[in-house]
């Protein structure tokens, strides 16, 4: 028979374990053709274990907990059976492991280390990020030993878990969004880094590398922020007119997404003042101040990031914090003759061989490309805007910024235009 994907199902969905002499168990595989043996060597504290196999999805194994049918004292233990990347016909087992206190890590003896950066790692979008995971044993092992790893993201502000890469030997599965656009890299022995092309905004949170070798797994978490800057955003007819999803939808089309409290909080230590509250990723609602004034909640507040707390995704109504990544491409004001309506701005930027930008756009290269420009432009959502990184006379407040002047007719040919050529 040839080898079977990864993903191929076991063939034994049960196994007894029963202890022998010392710490000897014998793994009695059922409901297939023919029952296999094996001997594994565990702990010393229990007599009889059953268990029925659940499959881990999107996963290359069976996991799960034991539980002690007989026998005086408590315990339990946990394993599981991975298909052998020698012999996919046959699944490899795993020597059940007596739990020992969270992290300890201690295996027959060995102890499975696994190693990631503590500091954060900063990255743009469109870039290609390494995220480190390495592994050794204590005290180290004379012969390399088959291991399965699975990369995932963790949850952020109440969105599912995601699973982005699991991989025995030279095998390996991609999943999601994440398809295409990860591997392993490991170029040293035990080396087993993700690597992400193509950064995305959503990309950015918290990735745990997990390392199973047999029954023992221990994992590191590396965390992957996205340069980027945060920026007020409403509806075309005014204020606090998005649900939740609205706000989503609106951050999206302007090449960003959703704001997360941590974004926000950082664009508030680097001076964001708005008085309008808006939702953020976790869907709450909140505003950053910096300077104490009546109508952002009084003079009597100190200067913080103001919060309505949760609110109801469908009912509430709001504006939204958006936030977009650093550019791979070129935004620009277009040089021409004459003012422009939107539909001419729009049809402007095609002839030069771009599109008209997006608000997030314009942000990211006023924030990271220093462009400092004093003209009004349109933009792609029918608003009129301008970027200013040196404040001057005759261009506006005295603070950088990107100046608005709101969602002015789009029959106006007060504007030029804002473009943007992808790289």
């Amino acid at each position: 028979m040839g080898p079977s994907s990864v993903n191929a199902p076991l063939p034994f969905p049960t196994y007894i374990l029963e202890r022998g002499d010392s710490n000897s168990w014998t793994l009695s595989f059922g409901g297939g053709p023919e029952p296999r043996l094996e001997t594994a060597q565990v702990g010393n504290n229990s007599s009889l274990w059953t268990q029925a196999l659940g499959r881990e999805r999107g996963a290359c194994s069976f996991k799960g907990l034991a539980r002690r049918e007989r026998g005086d004292l408590s315990a339990a233990a946990s394993f599981q059976a991975l298909q052998d990347p020698w012999d996919p016909d046959r699944p490899r087992l795993s020597a059940p492991a007596v739990e020992e206190p969270p992290g300890d890590g201690v295996f027959n003896g060995v102890r499975l280390v696994v190693e990631t950066p503590e500091e954060t790692l900063f990255s743009y979008r469109g870039a290609n990020v390494t995220l480190p995971c390495h592994y050794h044993y204590e005290p180290a092992l004379l012969s390399p030993r088959p291991v399965r790893i699975k990369w995932w993201k963790l949850s952020e502000n109440g969105a599912p878990e995601q699973d982005v890469l699991v991989a025995i030997g030279l095998r390996h599965r991609s999943f999601g969004d994440y398809r295409g656009r990860v591997c392993l890299r490991q170029d040293r022995e035990r080396e087993v880094s993700l690597q992400i092309g193509d950064l995305r905004p959503e990309d950015y949170g918290r990735y745990r590398c997990e390392v199973i070798d047999g029954l023992e797994d221990e994992s590191g978490l590396v965390e992957l922020e996205l340069r980027g800057v945060v920026f007020p955003y409403q509806h075309p007819q005014g204020r606090y007119l998005l649900n939740f999803r609205e706000a989503q939808r609106a951050c999206e089309e302007q090449d960003a997404v959703v704001a997360s409290f941590e974004q926000l909080f950082r664009a508030w230590e680097e001076g964001l003042d708005w008085c309008n509250a808006g939702w953020l990723q976790d869907a709450s609602v909140q505003y950053p101040v910096t300077l104490a004034r009546q109508p952002c909640g009084g003079l009597g507040l100190a200067p913080g990031v103001r919060s309505y707390g949760p609110r109801h995704r469908r009912l509430h109504r709001y504006d939204v914090f958006c936030f977009s990544a650093a550019l791979k491409g070129q935004v620009y004001y277009l040089d021409h003759p004459e003012k422009l309506t939107l539909a001419e701005a729009k049809e402007a930027c095609q002839e030069d061989g771009a599109r008209i930008a997006k608000v997030g756009q314009l942000f990211a290269a006023w924030k990271f490309r220093g462009l400092d420009r004093c003209d009004a432009g349109w933009l792609a959502d029918g608003s009129a805007r301008y970027p200013v990184v040196h404040p001057r006379p005759n261009c506006g407040p005295l603070e950088p910024g990107v100046r608005s002047f709101g969602f002015p007719d789009p029959r106006s040919r007060r504007y030029g235009v804002y473009c943007y050529r992808p790289r």
